[in-house]
């Protein structure tokens, strides 16, 4: 009997399969408003157990990339809503992730009035693809003010409540992959000296408040939490107490009763790997389902699942390409691989159009 394939709970949930689709940034969301384009996209791989959309605002601040969607408006809620109904009506369930890019962004992907915001006025190294003038250096962010924090973990708490207004099942925090969750808990990107910086206690206080503040809006059995300890994406460079601080951070969502963390080793395309220490103390400290992610196959994903190293299995780039990977994987046909040229661009080419078993 195939675990992979098994149905499993996820807080009062009921999944068809332990299969979960990555959130992937797509960037199709033209005004940043959810459209009947993706409703399809999301729709084609509802054969998922779970589906975790592509990083979603929760602020106009938050709107670092071109075309991302946002969940703070009305229009927004109510192409989210169209979404969630054409998934739930395949079976699979879905979250929606809160993905503010802080310091991973620029002014010609934001709306008139937004401010790219960060723990501290540090420019994270890099680039940003803007599509009124390409390619420009991360902009130098504002360093958030404690009227900034405060404005900012509401903006999370509203947009929970909206979510669950849009039909969803449930809301991921994006503290992962040098976004502003991340940006807080690192030591690099937070050079503070009030009481949201300095010691780990200091530095993850923003995440664990946007947490608390979330379980208000709508409960702890609705959301879930992505991290990536020892990931360098964005300018997130490694240092020595890496895997004290994300210890103290998973006994803190622990505490918490979140229904989910949602671990990242972005190995396999290059990033320092994950120690197995690490995860395995996630894996003993945390209660709630774990989620692996990374570079996953059929056959190691079935083998994770059977040695318990976790609940559920996240796949990004084959559900991309195989909106049907359930049903390739179960029967072990061959797989569509991955046009990367189309990963970011308008349209439903590479987005809509990869095709399905006979």
């Amino acid at each position: 009997m195939s675990l992979l394939f098994s149905k499993t709970t996820l807080g009062s949930l009921t999944l068809q399969n332990r299969l979960v689709m990555s959130p992937m940034t797509r960037n199709r969301a033209t005004g940043n408003i959810p459209n009947e384009l993706m409703a399809q996209y999301y729709a084609q791989r509802g054969t998922a157990g779970l589906i975790i959309t592509e990083g979603t605002s929760p602020s106009s601040n938050g709107l670092g990339y071109p075309r991302i969607p946002g969940i703070f408006s009305a229009a927004q809620v109510a192409g989210w809503k169209r979404v969630t109904d054409a998934v739930h009506a395949q079976g699979a369930k879905m979250f929606i992730q809160f993905m503010h890019c802080g310091r991973v962004g620029h002014a010609l992907n934001l709306p008139a009035g937004a401010r790219i915001l960060a723990p501290s006025a540090v420019a994270a190294v890099g680039e940003m693809y803007t599509d009124a003038e390409g390619m420009k250096p991360n902009a130098t962010p504002q360093a958030m003010t404690e009227a900034d924090i405060k404005a900012t973990i509401e903006e999370f708490a509203q947009s929970a409540k909206n979510a669950v207004a849009a039909g969803f099942d449930g809301v991921e925090l994006h503290g992962a992959n040098g976004y502003l969750l991340e940006q807080f808990i690192r030591p690099n990107s937070n050079q503070r000296t009030d009481r949201y910086g300095g010691s780990i206690e200091n530095r993850a206080r923003f995440v664990l408040e946007v947490a608390d503040a979330v379980i208000r809006a709508i409960g702890k059995d609705k959301l879930g939490i992505r991290l990536s300890p020892f990931g360098v994406f964005n300018d997130m460079p490694l240092y020595d107490a890496m895997e004290a601080d994300y210890t103290y951070l998973a006994q803190q969502l622990n505490a918490r009763g979140l229904v989910y963390i949602h671990l990242v080793d972005h190995s396999s395309m290059g990033a320092p790997p994950v120690p197995a220490s690490m995860k395995a103390t996630f894996r003993n400290v945390f209660k709630g389902k774990l989620i692996l992610s990374g570079g996953y196959d059929a056959a190691r994903a079935e083998s994770d699942l059977a040695a318990g190293k976790c609940d559920l299995i996240a796949v990004g780039k084959p559900f991309l390409a195989n909106p049907d990977l359930v049903a390739r994987w179960k029967t072990g046909a061959a797989v569509n691989a991955p046009d990367m040229s189309t990963f970011y661009t308008p349209g439903a080419k590479g987005y809509t159009d990869y095709p399905v078993l006979g």
